[in-house]
C-alpha cells in the first residue's frame, strides 16, 4: 500500500457510527478501504485504531501510516451525511496535521459502503428523502422491478430514462403501482399535421344536383382528403384507394362518388365493411343521411336482420353490407343488379390470417359479376371501386395490385399524447376509473366534455371493468343486439355516458366520438394487436370538430399473455407498438385459404375460376387447390357438387368438413372426428 499512497488522487471520509470509513482513490481505481477511530488527546483528536480492508478481514495498520496517506493525497473530501460534531472532529484532526478538506455531497448508499460518489444537483436522484447516485437509483429500481416479475430489456430502459429526467426513485416505482401523473406516464406525443392542399368548394364540383345540394347543406368546402380524391379523378368513375389516418374524412369519398353514380343512373352502390357492428351502423347512418335520395338495405349474412326483421332487398339503391354478407349473395346466385359503384371500407383487411383471403376472394368474385353483368346489358357499363384503408405500409403496391390510383394522405388534425403505465389486470380498472373521471370533469374550448372508450379484450371484462366506473358507463360488444349498441351509441354521442367498454375487435372502427383511449389489454381475442390495429384504434382519440386534443393510455401488465400461443409479454409487444412501422399489406394463402377461395370461384365463375383466382392479390396454387377439390368430391370438372356447394355457402373450412363427412362415411365415432379435428388443427 505504500507504493498505492503516494499516488492517492482522492482521501474520502465518512461517519459510521462511532468511527470513519476511509476510502482512497486513484482515477477512478479505488485502492483501499479502511476504518478509523479517532482518539481524543490533549493536544486534540489524533488517529487511533486504523485498520485496511484486506478481502473478508482486516488488517491493523499504525495510526501514522493514515497521517501519511493525508499528507500525500491531492484532496481530502468529508461527505455532507457525516455529523456536524464529526466533520468539525475530523478538520481539527487534519489541521493538526496542516491539511485541509471538503464537505462534499455524496451518495448516501455509496459512502455507507465505504465508495466515494460525489453527486450534483443534475446527478443526484432522491431516493427516500436523501439523494444517492444514479447507479445506486438504478440498482434500486432493478430490485423493485424483480418483484414485480420479469420485465423486458424496452421497460426497463423506458423506465431508468425517466429516472434520470425525474432524478426521483418514488416517482419512477410508482409506475409499477399505476401512477397516472401525466409527466411521467406520457410517453411522447404525435404533433398535428396539416397538407397544404387547397380545399374544393362544394359548390365547383361536378355531382348530381341532389348530391351536391345534400353536401351544401352540411359544409362549404371538402376536407383535405376529399379534395385530392376529387383532383384525382374521383366524380371521373376512376378507381382510387384512399389511405388516410381515422377521422380524416375519407369515408365521405365513397359514398360521394357512389351517391354521384347512383343517382346519375350508373348502378347502385354497395358500401362494404368487416364487421356487423359497423354495417348496422352504416346502415342507420345511410337511412338518415340519404334516405330521402334513395333506399337502402343491409346484408350481413344469410339470414334476415335480427331486430327489425327487414329483409335483404337486392333491389335497393343502397346496400350496406358485411364482407361475408354480400359473398354469400354472390356464392348463392344472388342477383344485385347494376352495381354502379363498390366501397370497401377497411380493406387493409386483406392482410388478416383469417379474414384476408375471404375478402380477397369477393373482391374478385364480384368484379367477376359486374364484368359479366356489362357483357349482357349494353346500357350498363360497370362499377366504380373505391378502396378505403387507414395508413399501410406498402400503399403504392396495394394501389398497383387493384389497378387502381393511389390518394394518400397523412394528415392528424390535433395532436395525441401517447402514455403508458404499469399495473396488474386486478389493478386496472382503478385506474381507468381515475383516468375517465378526470377526463370527462374537463371541458374542450369547443364545449364537449372528454369522453372515453376503453378497449380490453373480452365481452367478460366489458361488463367487470364498466360495473367499477363511477360515471355512466356501458359496455359494447357484438353479444349485444342492435337496439342495445344503437341505445349506447345514441347515448355516447349524447354525452349522457363517460365511457364505453368495448372489445378490440368489435369497435376499431365504430364511430363515438371520444377524446381518451385507454388500453386495457393490447390483444385482440388471444392475439396481440397489430401495429395497424393499434394506429387505427389509437385515431379514435379526438375529433377535431370536438377536442384540442386526444389522449391514449396503455396499461401495461408486466410479463403478461393472455394465451399459452402468444409470443411475449405485454410491455413487449407495448414498445413495439408504440415504436412499430405499419405493417404492409400482403394477403398470404396456406392450403385451406387456397382451397376454400378455389370453391369459392367455381362456384360463381365455373370455368372462369382460375382467371379470378390469378387477378387476387395473393398469389394462389390453383392447380393443387382444384386437385384437393376433385379429392374431397367437392367439384365435378369444374363445377361444383352438392357438397362443394354446401361447403361454400356456409363458409366452412373445406378440409374440415372432408373430415366430418369421410368421418361419418366410415360409421366413425363423433368424438373421434372431433379430436381428430384438433389434432388437425394443433399442425396449423
Amino acid at each position: 500500500m505504500s507504493e498505492q499512497v503516494q499516488r492517492v488522487d482522492t482521501l474520502f471520509l465518512h461517519e459510521s457510527g462511532d468511527q470513519y470509513l476511509v476510502a482512497a482513490r486513484r482515477g477512478d481505481q479505488r485502492l483501499f478501504r479502511a476504518k478509523l477511530e479517532v482518539t481524543e488527546r490533549d493536544a486534540g483528536p489524533r488517529p487511533g485504531r486504523f485498520r485496511v480492508q484486506d478481502g473478508s478481514g482486516e488488517e491493523p495498520r499504525s495510526p501514522d501510516q493514515f497521517v501519511d496517506i493525508a499528507r500525500r493525497a491531492d484532496r481530502i473530501r468529508i461527505s455532507q451525511q457525516t455529523s456536524r460534531r464529526g466533520r468539525e472532529e475530523l478538520r481539527e484532526l487534519l489541521d493538526a496535521y496542516q491539511q485541509d478538506a471538503k464537505v462534499v455531497r455524496t451518495c448516501r448508499y455509496c459512502a455507507g459502503k465505504g465508495r466515494y460518489s460525489p453527486i450534483t444537483s443534475e446527478t443526484a436522484i432522491e431516493a427516500d428523502g436523501e439523494y444517492i447516485c444514479q447507479d445506486c437509483a438504478i440498482r434500486e429500481l432493478e430490485r423493485e422491478l424483480s418483484f414485480n416479475g420479469n420485465v423486458s430489456g424496452a421497460a426497463q430502459d423506458r423506465l431508468e430514462e425517466l429516472l434520470l429526467e425525474e432524478q426521483n426513485l418514488e416517482r419512477i416505482t410508482g409506475l409499477l403501482q399505476g401512477n397516472l401523473d401525466p409527466d411521467l406516464t406520457k410517453f411522447d406525443e404525435v404533433s398535428a399535421t396539416t397538407d397544404d392542399i387547397d380545399p374544393v368548394p362544394v359548390a365547383d364540383l361536378d355531382l348530381h344536383p341532389g348530391v351536391k345540394e345534400l353536401l351544401e347543406r352540411r359544409f362549404d368546402e371538402l376536407l383535405p382528403v376529399q379534395s385530392l380524391a376529387v383532383e384525382n379523378g374521383l366524380l371521373d368513375g376512376d378507381d382510387q384507394l384512399v389511405v388516410s389516418a381515422t377521422a380524416t374524412g375519407k369515408t365521405l369519398v365513397g359514398e360521394m362518388a357512389g351517391l354521384h353514380r347512383l343517382l346519375s343512373g350508373k348502378g347502385k352502390m354497395l358500401f362494404l365493411v368487416p364487421l356487423v357492428a359497423l354495417a348496422n351502423q352504416k346502415h342507420e347512418d345511410f337511412k338518415d343521411e340519404y334516405g330521402d335520395l334513395a333506399n337502402v338495405t343491409i346484408r350481413v349474412g344469410s339470414s334476415r336482420i335480427r331486430d327489425d326483421g327487414n329483409a335483404f332487398d337486392p333491389s335497393a339503391d343502397i346496400i350496406v353490407g358485411t364482407y361475408e354478407g354480400i359473398d354469400h349473395a354472390l356464392r348463392t346466385g344472388r342477383d344485385l343488379g347494376d352495381v354502379g359503384s363498390v366501397v370497401i371500407d377497411e380493406v387493409h383487411t386483406l392482410k388478416e390470417d383469417e379474414r384476408g383471403h375471404r375478402l380477397d376472394g369477393l373482391i374478385s368474385r364480384l368484379k367477376y359479376y359486374c364484368e359479366e353483368r356489362a357483357k349482357q346489358r349494353r346500357d350498363y357499363q360497370g362499377a366504380q371501386w373505391v378502396y378505403l384503408s387507414a395508413t399501410v405500409g406498402n400503399p403504392g403496391e396495394l394501389a398497383r395490385g387493384m389497378n387502381a390510383t393511389l390518394v394518400e394522405f397523412e394528415e392528424r388534425p390535433i395532436p395525441i399524447e401517447r402514455h403508458l403505465t404499469f399495473a396488474d389486470g386486478p389493478e386496472k380498472p382503478d385506474i381507468e376509473n381515475k383516468l375517465v373521471r378526470r377526463e370527462f370533469d374537463q371541458e374542450s374550448s369547443k364545449g364537449y366534455k372528454g369522453q372515453t372508450i376503453i378497449f380490453t379484450n373480452s365481452r367478460r371484462r366489458c361488463h367487470e371493468i364498466s360495473r367499477k366506473l363511477d360515471y355512466p358507463s356501458a359496455a359494447y360488444h357484438a353479444g349485444l343486439d342492435y337496439g342495445e349498441r344503437k341505445s349506447v351509441e345514441r347515448r355516447f354521442g349524447n354525452q349522457d355516458l363517460a365511457a364505453v367498454v368495448t372489445t378490440a375487435a368489435l369497435a376499431a372502427g365504430v364511430d363515438f366520438p371520444a377524446s381518451q383511449v385507454i388500453f386495457d389489454t393490447l390483444a385482440m381475442g388471444i392475439e396481440w394487436l397489430s401495429v395497424q390495429e393499434f394506429e387505427q384504434m389509437l385515431g379514435r382519440a379526438g375529433r377535431p370538430d370536438y377536442h384540442d386534443r386526444g389522449k391514449m393510455y396503455m396499461l401495461v401488465e408486466p410479463d403478461a399473455s393472455y394465451h399459452a400461443s402468444m409470443e411475449g409479454s405485454e410491455e413487449e409487444v407495448a414498445f413495439k407498438l408504440l415504436k412499430g412501422e405499419m405493417e404492409n399489406v400482403v394477403t398470404h394463402y396456406d392450403e385451406t385459404a387456397a382451397v376454400e377461395e378455389t370453391l369459392a370461384n367455381v362456384t360463381v365463375g365455373g370455368t372462369a375460376a382460375k382467371r379470378l383466382n390469378d387477378r387476387m392479390l395473393g398469389d394462389v396454387p390453383t392447380k393443387h387447390a382444384l386437385g384437393k377439390l376433385v379429392e374431397y368430391e367437392f367439384i365435378d370438372g369444374l363445377v361444383p357438387t352438392e357438397l362443394g356447394r354446401a361447403v361454400t355457402t356456409h363458409f366452412l373450412d373445406p378440409k374440415a368438413a372432408f373430415m366430418i363427412l369421410d368421418g361419418v362415411r366410415k360409421g366413425k365415432d363423433p368424438y373421434g372426428i372431433v379430436a381428430d379435428l384438433e389434432l388437425r388443427d394443433d399442425e396449423y
